[in-house]
């Protein structure tokens, strides 16, 4: 196997041609992707593209690179061109995207910080099936949510951390990663030695993986009436295990301060539902580690790169690799998928009900 670098030019001639009996002057018309005296071809674009947003090469860096291959070096302010020109190639993909997670059983959603002009933006994701989507906005809260409008549309189950913004939709269902709950009792355990926080991962545990070997990806009512009982049988001996919270002083305002414990236990107790749905809902998984698996590269964009000077760029980001991200879910080269975005052959946007 070997690569082999060469640059391929072609040359196109508008011949123009005047008429012995009208004298009318026709001039030929050129391609539409040669628009003028110099163009980039789509493969070098990929490329270039592909090394910015994917693998989040340096500007400078991509220069040298594609002058190295085809022997001319491409201003930045082109390579941005390119980027930019994705952007709006991908308007319709991800007005197709939206519309596919707003069919979907089940949305991983989160948010990650996210720096623009040396100020502090949110990236929040939208992932179901093989479909991701990164959104960015200046607000975390209740004002993104509102202004991206995805989730006050959405009526199935919305999985999270348990961040109060996502609780405050009570119109569709809530599913909390087990992941979060299982990091918060292995401390409890290691600070305090609850009983009850042992008892409760171990519970947790064991009914995930008996979930994970069912092939209909969920218990049985009986099994689940079960599970409810241990469940609220573990909270009910971890409330004697904890200490009385004081009574709070006369004249102090504001709520008594309460242990990670005590927090959690009240947490477990107050949305049962929503931890225990993984074990009756099968869209429902038991985490929500594929909403900061899709978000991980953008946390490696911002360590690399600092961020962004421009908000414009910030949004081309997001939509671009959350276009790479969806279709190296269905198992598309990047590079092609650029090439296909760039020609206007974007493959449509089937929903996957599988995780």
């Amino acid at each position: 196997m070997d690569i082999i670098f060469e640059k391929v030019v072609d040359h196109v001639d508008a011949e123009i041609k005047e008429c012995p009996n009208c004298n009318t002057t026709v001039k030929g018309s050129f391609p539409e992707d040669m628009p003028g005296p110099l163009q980039y071809g789509n493969g070098l674009k990929a490329f270039a593209i592909h090394l910015i947003i994917s693998q989040m090469v340096a500007l400078n860096r991509v220069q040298k690179q594609i002058s190295a291959m085809i022997g001319a070096v491409i201003s930045e302010a082109t390579l941005l061109k390119f980027v930019w020109r994705l952007y709006q190639a991908l308007e319709n993909w991800e007005t197709q995207s939206i519309e596919a997670i707003l069919q979907s059983p089940s949305i991983h959603v989160d948010e990650t910080s996210f720096r623009v002009d040396r100020k502090n933006y949110w990236i929040h994701v939208y992932s179901s099936g093989g479909t991701t989507l990164k959104l960015l906005h200046r607000k975390r809260g209740k004002e993104a949510i509102v202004d991206l409008n995805i989730i006050p549309r959405y009526g199935g189950v919305i999985i999270h951390d348990c961040w109060a913004s996502y609780l405050s939709y009570d119109h569709c269902g809530h599913g909390l990663c087990g992941s979060h709950l299982l990091r918060e009792l292995t401390f409890i355990v290691d600070s305090n030695h609850y009983r009850w926080a042992s008892n409760m991962k171990k519970l947790l545990q064991e009914t995930c993986r008996k979930v994970a070997k069912r092939q209909e990806k969920c218990l049985t009512d009986k099994e689940y009436v079960n599970l409810q009982k241990r469940f609220r049988n573990i909270l009910t001996r971890g409330e004697k295990e904890l200490p009385a919270i004081l009574p709070k002083p006369k004249g102090k305002r504001g709520k008594m301060a309460k242990s990670d414990a005590h927090n959690l236990w009240e947490r477990l107790k107050k949305h049962e539902v929503a931890v225990l749905l993984f074990a009756k809902d099968p869209y429902v998984p038991f985490t929500n580690n594929r909403a900061e698996r899709d978000l991980r590269m953008a946390k490696v964009k911002q360590k690399i790169s600092g961020c962004f000077r421009r908000q414009q760029y910030a949004h081309a980001y997001c939509r671009i690799s959350s276009y790479l991200q969806t279709m190296a879910n269905k198992g598309v080269n990047p590079l092609v998928s650029i090439q296909l975005a760039l020609t206007g052959e974007i493959p449509g946007v089937n929903f996957d009900r599988g995780e």
